[in-house]
Formats: C-alpha cells, structure tokens, sequence
C-alpha cells in the first residue's frame, strides 16, 4: 500500500468520507507535487504543511471534509479564489469542475 493510498484510507474513508468521487480525486492527484521539496517525505501526513510565505496546505482531511460539506452536484461549478498551492483544483473529482483563481 503506498503512502497516498493509506491517507486515503485512515485519514479520509476513516473518519467518514467516502464518496466515490472525492476518494477517487484523492487517488488521482499526487499531493506531493503540490508541497515544497523539503517537505515532500511529509506530503501524506496528518498534518498541515507550510508552503512558504506564512501559507499552508491544508491537511488531507480538511481539505476532503470541506468538499464534502459542499454536497456538489455533477452540474454544479467551484471556483476556487485563493487556492494556495492549487491541489484542491487539480481534483479530477467527478462531481463538479473546479476553477481557480490565484491570489
């Protein structure tokens, strides 16, 4: 089991969020790609992650419970404003497309 799919299984389908389409944006995107390099050995931990700059990406769980509360429909559209590092919006999630905007 890699480190991505055993976040995927403690720290998100284990504390309740299991839509196939959010489990499965998860597996898609590599959050390693979306943290500096010193921290990339962290990437799946529990945790935030500082990205420079006094901002973070948010932690695994967050980020998924936050997407969870917006009960998307498949003809429903995000637009991200301020989306840090961009990981959420890389989300091939199913439910609805994602747009970003940065800072």
């Amino acid at each position: 089991m890699t480190l991505q799919d055993q976040m995927i299984e403690e720290q998100i389908n284990g504390r309740g969020i299991n839509s196939p389409g959010l489990l499965n944006a998860f597996s898609q995107v590599p959050r390693q790609r979306f943290v500096p390099d010193g921290y990339r050995s962290r990437a799946y931990e529990d945790a935030a992650l500082p990205l420079g700059y006094d901002q973070t990406i948010s932690q695994p769980y967050m980020v998924g419970l936050m997407t969870s509360l917006l009960n998307l429909r498949e003809d429903d559209g995000v637009l991200e404003v301020g989306t840090g590092p961009g990981y959420q919006a890389a989300w091939p999630d199913g439910s609805a497309p994602l747009r970003s905007m940065p800072n």
